[in-house]
């Protein structure tokens, strides 16, 4: 076991999900990763293997079947599984965050309805809230959702779906109009709703298309896809919460337990990427001794071990503040932001210790090299998460007077 990145204060049964989930992580996921990713494929076999592990529910409560764990234990579980692939960890993050959304806004027909066959993973979710012309500014959403009788009528194209094509329950959400009088607040009249279908591609249910999967640099293998609504009939029951008028808060707290992960999901690559530099710098030899006895790669070495240690304490604390019961939307900012440069850096010091052969796709630094720019953009930006820092900041050391 690595001395980097541990966490005190772990219970035992803590130690026992995480000890597991690196087992499986070393003997399933990292010997096939590189060849799945090169190839695009969707790592079925690896997905049913968490299934049966039970992380599709580690956060759903027991009395849905899951194991009602913290969201600290769901991070450090992200951590590990995106040490092996960050893809793997991107198809259970979407699943977490509409299984979190349920969970704490659901009504209990929802919850009773939903939850379980998502803890048992028969349900994998999908979470649909950017379209293609808004980027980070969701109050620009122009997808709609219009009330028809008993039902509502969704129309728009929605953009960026993880597990948009293997999901079979997606939070989505549009603008609703209705008891919203003109001149309200865009962020007061949209609502979440919860869309089932098919998996797969094409028309997976009438009114709703989903494409084929959009072509990507990096983060392969999990599918990427739009999400088009051409007058998609879905029931008033079907409204997260019951009540229209609140989906921006809902996803909001989504996203908030979302930059949790994807700060895990940060750590993770990090980490792997540090593995495989001090590796090889003690394997490739110049000048008649291994790389790593060099000055200027013990600093490279040092400076990347520091990386990770500090984002992997900032996304504990993060997770810590949240299962606390706090606000934690400074914290988890902040380490979304630090994981996510620090892993791009750490990323390019490792592909640099490997010198041309960093180049080669024989080479897994060659795929997180790849895979590493995606967390600087999911979840928000860079610049969005200094936005939201920023403002906290200002928040918590106001002048009184």
């Amino acid at each position: 076991m690595s001395r980097l990145a541990q966490t005190e204060g772990l219970t035992d049964i803590q130690r026992e999900i995480l000890a597991t989930v690196r087992d499986f992580v070393d003997k399933e996921i990292i010997p096939v990763a590189t060849e799945l990713e090169h190839r695009d494929a969707y790592p079925t076999q690896i997905v049913e293997g968490l299934k049966e592990l039970g992380v599709f529910g580690l956060m759903i409560p027991e009395e849905y079947g899951g194991l009602g764990e913290s969201l600290l234990t769901y991070a450090l579980t992200v951590e590990e599984i995106a040490r092996g692939w960050m893809s793997v960890s991107g198809i259970i993050n979407t699943h977490f965050i509409v299984a979190y959304m349920l969970k704490q806004h659901g009504t209990q027909e929802q919850k009773d309805h939903f939850l379980p066959r998502m803890a048992a993973g028969e349900i994998r979710g999908a979470f649909s809230m950017s379209e293609p012309a808004l980027g980070s500014d969701v109050s620009a959403i122009s997808s709609k959702g219009v009330r028809d009788g008993g039902d509502y009528l969704l129309t728009g194209q929605k953009m960026w779906l993880t597990n948009g094509g293997s999901s079979t329950l997606v939070a989505v959400l549009c603008r609703t109009d209705e008891g919203h009088p003109e001149g309200t607040a865009p962020h007061k009249s949209m609502t979440t709703f919860l869309v089932e279908k098919e998996a797969g591609f094409g028309e997976v249910r009438p009114g709703l298309t989903i494409p084929g999967k959009i072509e990507k640099m990096g983060y392969k293998g999990v599918d990427t896809t739009e999400l088009i609504m051409d007058g998609l009939r879905v029931p008033a029951d079907r409204v997260l919460g019951g009540e229209t008028g609140r989906g921006f808060y809902h996803m909001m707290d989504g996203v908030e337990v979302g930059r949790v992960n994807v700060a895990a999901r940060g750590c993770g690559v990090a980490q792997r990427a540090f593995e495989l530099g001090v590796d090889y710098a003690q394997q490739r030899h110049t000048f008649g001794k291994p790389i790593a006895q060099h000055q200027a790669i013990q600093f490279k070495l040092a400076e990347m071990a520091t990386k990770v240690e500090a984002a992997h304490a900032m996304m504990v604390n993060a997770a810590r503040k949240k299962d606390s019961g706090q606000r934690n939307d400074l914290e988890a900012g902040m380490a979304k932001y630090l994981a996510s440069e620090y892993c791009k850096e750490v990323v390019e010091d490792a592909f640099r210790i490997h010198g041309g052969y960093g180049f080669s796709k024989e080479y897994e630094i060659e795929r997180l090299y790849r895979e590493a720019p995606m967390l600087l953009i999911g979840e928000g930006t860079a610049e969005i998460q200094k936005m939201i820092i920023g403002r906290r900041l200002l928040e918590e050391y106001r002048i009184q007077g």
